[in-house]
C-alpha cells in the first residue's frame, strides 16, 4: 500500500522511525512528512501567517522511505504532503507512533490524532497510533500491530471513511491481551498552573496537570452500553481501537432542539 506517515513528536522521534521502517521493510511504499521538532498538543492548528518550509531528510529512515521535515504543525505536514509533495494520494494516512496515550478527551488536543484526521478531511482513511507511556521507549510491539492492521486493511478496507485511534499498552508483546474495538471515554485532568518567577522578577505560569481516571462519558450522549471504553481496556493490556469522525454534531441534542420554536429577533 501507499502510506503517508506523520506525527507530532518530530522527525527524530523513535516512534515514527520504528513505524515507518517496519512498514517499509514489509514492502509498503512509505512517505514521511512530519514536523522538524516536537509539536505535541497543537491540536488541529494550521500555519496561516508565515510560509511553511520542508526539507528532505536523508539517512534517518529505511532506504526506500522518502522523508521530509516540515516547520509547521502536524496538520500542516499532512496537508502539505497531500497537496504539494506527493505525486498521487496515499491509500492510508498514518500518524505516530506517539510517545504517550491519546485516550478519551485527550484526542481533542492531540497533534497525533489531528494529523490523521487531516487525512480523513481530505477523503483518505487514517490511523493514529499511540504507545500509552511517556517513559517506555519500546515501540516495536505497536509497530508490529500497525503492520498487521495495515495488512488487514489492504485485504478488507474500512467500510466507510473514518479514523481509527489506536492505543497500544506499553508492555512486552507477549503480554498484550488482544485488540478490542472501543468507544471514546473521558480522560480529564485537574489542571494546575505552577506560578513561578523568572530571573528578572516577572511572574509566569507553567501548565501541569494530574489525570483523572475512571471518568465515565457524560449522560445523554446515547452511546452503546455494550462497547467497552478506551481508557478502561488499556488497563487490562488490550489494544484499544476507536473509530472517529470529524463531524462533532451532537445528534441527540439535534433531535431535541429541532423541536424548539425559535423566535426572531431573539432580543427585544
Amino acid at each position: 500500500m501507499k502510506l503517508l506517515i506523520s506525527n507530532d513528536d518530530g522527525v527524530s522521534a523513535l516512534g515514527i522511525r520504528t513505524l515507518a521502517n517496519t512498514l517499509a521493510e514489509a514492502g509498503h511504499e512509505v512517505t514521511v512528512v512530519c514536523p522538524d521538532r516536537e509539536r505535541s498538543a497543537t491540536g488541529h492548528g494550521l500555519t496561516l501567517h508565515q510560509p511553511i518550509r520542508a526539507e528532505i531528510v536523508e539517512s534517518l529512515f529505511y532506504p526506500s522511505v522518502k522523508a521530509w521535515a516540515c516547520d509547521g504543525t502536524p496538520s500542516d505536514c499532512v496537508k502539505l504532503a497531500l497537496w504539494a509533495l506527493l505525486d498521487s494520494p496515499p491509500d492510508l494516512v498514518l500518524s505516530g507512533i506517539n510517545h504517550g496515550a491519546n485516550l478519551g478527551t485527550e484526542i481533542l488536543y492531540s497533534g497525533t490524532v489531528s494529523a490523521a484526521m487531516e487525512g480523513v478531511i481530505e477523503g483518505i482513511p487514517s490511523i493514529a497510533f499511540s504507545l500509552t507511556s511517556h517513559t517506555i521507549r519500546e515501540f516495536q510491539p505497536a509497530a508490529n500491530f500497525a503492520k498487521t492492521l495495515v495488512g488487514q486493511l489492504a485485504e478488507n478496507p474500512l467500510p466507510e471513511l473514518m479514523l481509527l485511534n489506536v492505543n497500544v499498552p506499553a508492555v512486552k508483546q507477549e503480554e498484550i491481551a488482544g485488540a478490542i474495538i472501543t468507544q471514546q471515554g473521558v480522560r480529564r485532568y485537574v489542571d494546575v498552573f505552577d506560578k513561578r518567577t523568572d530571573p528578572r522578577g516577572k511572574t509566569y505560569y507553567w501548565l501541569t496537570g494530574e489525570v483523572l481516571e475512571d471518568i465515565e462519558p457524560p449522560i445523554g450522549l446515547n452511546l452503546p452500553q455494550d462497547i467497552p471504553i478506551d481508557v478502561h481496556v488499556i488497563r487490562d493490556n488490550y489494544i484499544s481501537i476507536t473509530p472517529l469522525q470529524y463531524n462533532l454534531t451532537y445528534t441527540t441534542a439535534l433531535t431535541q432542539l429541532s423541536k424548539w420554536e425559535l423566535k426572531f429577533p431573539l432580543y427585544d
